[in-house]
């Protein structure tokens, strides 16, 4: 069951050179998109009435210097069934936020996006996790059997369609690792999910398993299908192309721009209860 697709940071290094000659090397320039990101998440044990939205826009690959913030638009989020509303207010650097958010398990809510006179929409449904039962580690089931793994251990609600998607991160490290699945083999029964990390060939790659004392980070979260597919298409385009692989495609979110389609949007609007813990290895 234990189908996972990790996240890494991918690096491009292009180094062109000769003793007389410098070559240029051309880098097409995508149209500026804006890029929502819209993740609001009720984490087990507290309201989940404080919840924030960020927008910017889309830059240059080699870009660093540039504000990307978006400022000025209308956000707020409503829910379908009781047609409340909740107003995202301007922090003029980016991000919207709200103090009033009623999160309520499977219930549908839409976003409304207005910016540079275009509304931009999205809909989801707020997806519940199970609890997490146990957490523990072992060297057994991983890839290796000589380093640790940490185990979480939950049951599967017996309905069928649920999807997860974790983020496991070692604190010290800068970046994180995801991972997603379904219960589709599982439906129903406890499931013990394991995450390692494996020594590295890549000299690049400068990670080390697990070790006594080391603390991972572990979130959870109860996602819908259409959100497990986006990721999966997301992180199939970042393995890059192979061979015999599909030629890259753009990768849409779920936010559409109503007044001009042509105009979409980067992002994905989100709805999702999540389990926040962490685990000290031994």
């Amino acid at each position: 069951m234990n189908r996972y697709i990790k996240f890494t940071a991918l690096v491009f290094t292009i180094l062109i050179a000769s003793c007389e000659d410098v070559i240029d090397v051309p880098v097409q320039n995508a149209p500026t998109r804006l890029v929502v990101e819209a993740s609001l998440d009720w984490e087990k044990g507290t309201t989940g009435n404080e919840q924030t939205i960020r927008l910017s826009n889309s830059s240059a690959f080699f870009d660093t210097t540039s504000n990307t913030a978006v400022t000025g638009a209308s956000v707020k989020v409503t829910n379908d069934s009781s047609g409340a509303e909740f107003i995202f207010a301007d922090q003029n650097n980016g991000e919207y936020a709200t103090s009033s958010f009623v999160p309520i398990i499977g219930q549908s809510y839409t976003l409304e996006i207005i910016h540079n006179g275009e509304m931009y929409s999205a809909q989801e449904t707020l997806m519940a996790v199970p609890e997490i039962t146990d957490i523990f580690q072992d060297v057994e089931d991983g890839f290796d059997d000589e380093i640790l793994e940490a185990h979480i251990v939950f049951t599967d609600p017996p309905e069928e369609g649920n999807y997860y998607f974790f983020k496991f991160q070692k604190q010290g490290e800068l970046l994180p690792d995801f991972e997603v699945g379904d219960d589709e083999f599982v439906n129903g029964n406890e499931i013990d999910w394991w995450y390692e990390i494996e020594e590295s060939d890549d000299e690049t790659d400068v990670r080390q398993p697990f070790a006594a004392g080391d603390v991972l980070d572990i979130e959870m979260y109860g996602v819908s299908e259409a959100f497990y597919n986006y990721i999966d298409i997301l992180t199939d385009q970042i393995g890059g192309v192979g061979l015999f692989e599909a030629t890259p495609v753009s990768v849409k979110g779920n936010c559409i721009n109503l007044t001009n389609p042509e105009n979409y949007a980067h992002g994905y609007f989100r709805l999702t209860e999540v389990n926040r813990t962490s685990y000290t290895f031994e």
